[in-house]
């Protein structure tokens, strides 16, 4: 087992540094370096300007160079113009020059500046990530054993009245998007005027006239019942029937295993099959399915965080690709691919132990 994530964590490794590469090659092209220039200076600025700009501050060096520096492997780049400013990757608003380090990589834990939030990329990131890991957690909450129990149901019993209904409902809810059903939400149980809300408030079962909020902006102080249901139930709806539907489809292959019509001939009761015997392998594939959901979780919800104003992971993504802030969005891709490997690395590990017909040679 030492040496198996020994090995994935080498391929790890080289996987994450091809990856945040090409990131970096794309996103330090020179129509970005351009825009880049022409928003922090002027945006009618000559070519001869754009040039002097971006060379004054080391985005004209070779990329292998530039990869490095950002890793932290080289020392950072430093100019010192004519009227004595210190320009350079590692230059800091309110630091001196002489406390200006050499290195501020990666390695270094800086993960540089952001050029729309006028902040460390760490601070602001660091925020975003939070909310993120607030929303995540409760939609795994939420969905993980609502899954599970959908699934095991229908897969229990192939082709009975059970199994059709509950991949009726896994398939529907699959098949409408977040954008979709979030509406759907906000207007029944989120609407003062229109929906239960006001309706349930004349028959005096509630205070006020909406069940929920329609936003979770307050969330990000402080998580409530009332302003954090909304988006968590949108969310898990979407992954429930995809989890569902491979629990469905893995529990109903194992029903019809040989061990499993064995264990009927001998009188093993059906709740000793399904617990002892079944469940334990009909849970390998959703496994996967389920760890598959943390990246998307991470980057793919930022519909959901849009709609909800929840400022969050996703959003801080689609924010500094459409701003051109590099910095941040490289260090948004350093987490996103973090974010897959780790998952993917868990996902075989736990292959070996939900399986022990797997081995490692």
């Amino acid at each position: 087992m030492g040496l198996f994530i020994l090995r994935r964590f080498g391929m790890m490794l080289v996987t994450a540094l091809c990856l945040t590469y090409i990131v970096f090659f794309m996103t330090n092209l020179y129509p970005n370096l351009e825009k880049l220039a022409k928003t922090q200076g002027n945006f009618r600025m000559s070519e001869e300007a754009v040039d002097s700009f971006l060379g004054d501050r080391g985005y004209l060096q070779p990329t292998p160079i530039k990869y490095l520096q950002w890793l932290g492997v080289l020392p950072g780049f430093s100019k010192e113009l004519e009227d004595g400013r210190l320009l350079g990757k590692c230059v800091r608003p309110g630091v001196a020059p002489e406390d200006t380090p050499r290195y501020c990589g990666i390695l270094q834990g800086d993960w540089g500046f952001s050029t729309v939030s006028k902040a460390p990329v760490a601070d602001v990131l660091g925020s975003r990530l939070a909310n993120t890991g607030k929303l995540m957690f409760w939609v795994m909450v939420v969905m993980v054993p609502s899954a599970l129990v959908i699934g095991v149901l229908a897969g229990m019993k192939e082709g009975s009245r059970t199994d059709r209904s509950l991949s009726t409902v896994s398939i529907l809810s699959t098949a409408t998007p977040e954008y979709v059903s979030g509406v759907i939400f906000i207007a029944l149980l989120a609407s003062t005027r229109n929906g239960l809300g006001p309706w349930l408030h004349e028959l005096g079962l509630i205070e006020g006239k909406a069940l929920f909020k329609g936003t979770a902006k307050s969330a990000m102080d402080g998580i409530t019942f009332k302003n954090f249901t909304l988006p968590v139930v949108t969310i898990a709806l979407y992954g429930m029937g995809y989890i569902a539907r491979m629990t469905r489809a893995s529990m109903a292959e194992v029903m019809t295993a040989q061990y499993i019509r064995t264990a009927r001939l001998k009188g093993v009761s059906f709740r000793n099959i399904v617990m002892k015997h079944a469940l334990r392998n009909a849970l390998i594939a959703p496994f996967t399915v389920i760890m598959l959901q943390f990246p998307w979780l991470l980057n793919g919800v930022v519909i959901v965080e849009t709609l909800f104003s929840y400022t969050g992971f996703g959003w801080q993504l689609v924010n500094a690709a459409g701003n051109n802030d590099i910095e941040m969005l490289l260090a948004v891709s350093v987490v996103s691919v973090f974010v897959v490997l780790v998952t993917q690395l868990i996902s075989d590990i736990g292959y070996v132990y939900l399986n022990p017909r797997i081995r490692i040679s």
